[in-house]
């Protein structure tokens, strides 16, 4: 799957759903893993993905939809880490698990019988497929208590602003030091440039997924942004 039309008739959505204004948060850490894989940063998802989600905002209000990842990655125990400033203090530490996701139209689909399986997984075990756990702060002042028991497969900081906020400088040199896969995301090409330029500068080359558009990006434009270009919320993806 590689665009909306593909995933709209995979899982059986309307054309006329205006499901991917949410949607394209998870389907956005989907392509990364894909583009990630592809490089040789990742290797092959099995049972168990560990994500850190760096800089979330909106999808403080929309963490249900991360329950799309179960429908993206069958059987796989998917655990998400939050981590940003814009997390309020009230909410750090706060865990979700997510055992179901949105079904399809179609009666007999395959999704049915995988949404069953779920609910009697939950029962049985009393464990979940998608685990969200929200961290108040920058990356680079929590990620040791972060990384202590377990290193993330994959980082994700969608929408960056990597050349708009100098607080991102640590967070690059703490990414570069732990090795791990980061895919990022920005508003418009520009951004994205200003922000590979960032990143050359701390690692001392440039992204290895290179600058591109993402075909999960949220299709409908920013209005409100500053910039006087076409931009869209996780429109381009690039990382190392």
């Amino acid at each position: 799957m590689s665009t909306w039309k593909d995933y709209y008739e995979w899982r059986c959505i309307p054309f006329s759903s205006p499901a991917a204004l949410l949607l394209h948060w998870p389907l956005t850490i989907y392509w990364a893993i894909q583009l990630a894989t592809i490089k040789n940063l990742l290797p092959q998802i099995s049972n168990e993905l560990r994500i850190h989600y760096l800089g979330p905002e909106k999808e403080l209000l929309q963490l249900a939809v991360f329950g799309e990842l179960q429908a993206l990655f069958p059987g796989v125990d998917v655990h998400i880490d939050l981590i940003g400033p814009a997390i309020p203090h009230l909410r750090d530490g706060e865990k979700t698990d997510l055992y179901t996701y949105a079904q399809c139209n179609e009666p007999d689909c395959e999704c049915k019988s995988t949404f069953e399986s779920h609910i009697e997984r939950k029962t049985n075990c009393r464990s979940s497929a998608i685990t969200v756990q929200l961290h108040a702060g920058f990356y680079h002042d929590c990620y040791r208590e972060l990384i202590k028991d377990s290193s993330p497969h994959i980082i994700i900081a969608p929408n960056a602003g990597i050349a708009a906020y100098t607080s991102w400088l640590p967070t690059l040199e703490v990414i570069r030091e732990m090795k791990v896969p980061v895919v990022f995301s920005d508003y418009c090409e520009e951004a994205s440039h200003l922000a590979a330029a960032c990143i050359t500068s701390v690692t001392g080359a440039p992204p290895t997924i290179q600058i591109q558009i993402n075909p999960f990006r949220q299709p409908i434009r920013v209005e409100e942004s500053v910039l006087h270009f076409p931009c869209y919320s996780n429109c381009f993806l690039f990382g190392f």
